[in-house]
């Protein structure tokens, strides 16, 4: 049987298809009703191909779940429980219902994981490529609001995972993607075994759906939050400008993956600049109050303590492990 096409479905029948077989219903509002009793927040990205991603070697199926991912992250640091999705596709002439199927997958998936309870879809012609663009809403109970402290010197500063892989990933496929445009090899393999878990931190970074009930269970409510997005230099230096506080954190406290020393020496490059200036790592990073210490050490032990808020005159820096304070520099990656 052949496969179906959008020119022999049209856009509404090719939303109602896509649809079929998950928990969400096309063309449905995504109002929700809440207590009268919370707070709505909402963010929104769009992801461009050729800019935020390339179709060469991402899998479409972890495009959707990425681009899902990248948003509820942001929902997250705020200690916002995600509640209703839209996703605009902008879809070039190039892929077809089945391609856009994959995405979909992925984009439900993620949906399903991270306890999304509407998701609405639009598909629009693009004439520069595949463009995908999230709107997430969630909302914060005015308990959680209000519990949220006040940041303080000496308050703890914590990520959720280790920290510059996705860097590492991206630079293994773009190597891969080179030597395959020499080689002009259709039929050659990319080498990309003793690398997977690199790789696959950059193409689909997942976040731990519980960590936000699991903060107001254990009542360990962060000061402030921010995702680990475009390297972590950069988050810190928005946590310093939001808090007016210094902020120190410790080179030899940062969490990274396996293989990530063994790649650097590889590819020449320093895993700890990675960490700081690279990007796409999708980690959450708290500032939790010391009192809490032990408690969060207790009852999070899959986040790392990197360091802690310091008085204004600090600054936002970097302490090496000969005890030398360096200013942190937010160089960015490609998505600046």
């Amino acid at each position: 049987m052949a496969e179906e096409t959008f020119s022999d479905l049209g856009r509404i029948e090719a939303i109602a298809k896509l649809y079929e077989g998950t928990p969400y219903k096309p063309f449905e509002s995504s109002w929700f009703e809440t207590s009268g009793k919370s707070f709505i927040t909402s963010q929104s990205r769009t992801f461009l191909e050729g800019i935020d991603f390339d179709l060469i070697y991402f899998p479409l199926k972890h495009l959707g779940y990425k681009c899902v991912t990248a948003v509820t992250g942001e929902l997250y640091v705020e200690m916002s429980h995600p509640r209703t999705l839209d996703i605009r596709l902008g879809i070039s002439s190039k892929l077809d219902f089945k391609e856009i199927k994959d995405i979909w997958e992925g984009i439900v998936s993620a949906a399903k994981e991270h306890g999304y309870s509407k998701v609405s879809l639009d598909l629009l012609p693009s004439p520069n490529g595949l463009s995908v663009s999230v709107s997430a809403t969630g909302e914060t109970s005015q308990l959680t609001a209000k519990r949220r402290p006040a940041g303080k010197s000496m308050d703890l500063i914590c990520v959720s995972d280790n920290l510059g892989a996705a860097f590492m990933g991206f630079q293994v496929l773009e190597r891969e993607k080179r030597k395959f445009e020499k080689s002009g090899d259709a039929k050659a393999q990319p080498e990309l075994e003793e690398y997977k878990h690199l790789v696959g931190a950059y193409l689909k970074p997942q976040l731990n759906p519980q960590t936000i009930s699991q903060l107001e269970d254990s009542e360990v409510i962060p000061s402030f939050g921010y995702m680990v997005s475009r390297g972590l230099a950069d988050a810190v230096r928005r946590l310093s400008r939001d808090s007016g506080l210094g902020a120190k954190i410790y080179v030899d406290k940062l969490p990274f993956a396996g293989k990530t020393f063994d790649l650097g020496k590889e590819l020449n490059i320093d895993p700890v600049s990675a960490a700081l200036n690279g990007g796409e790592d999708y980690r959450m990073l708290f500032t939790i109050p010391i009192g809490k210490h032990d408690k969060f050490r207790h009852d999070f032990q899959t986040f790392d303590i990197i360091g802690h808020l310091a008085k204004p005159e600090v600054g936002a820096v970097i302490v090496t492990p000969d005890g030398v304070e360096l200013p942190l520099k937010a160089q960015g990656w490609k998505n600046d």
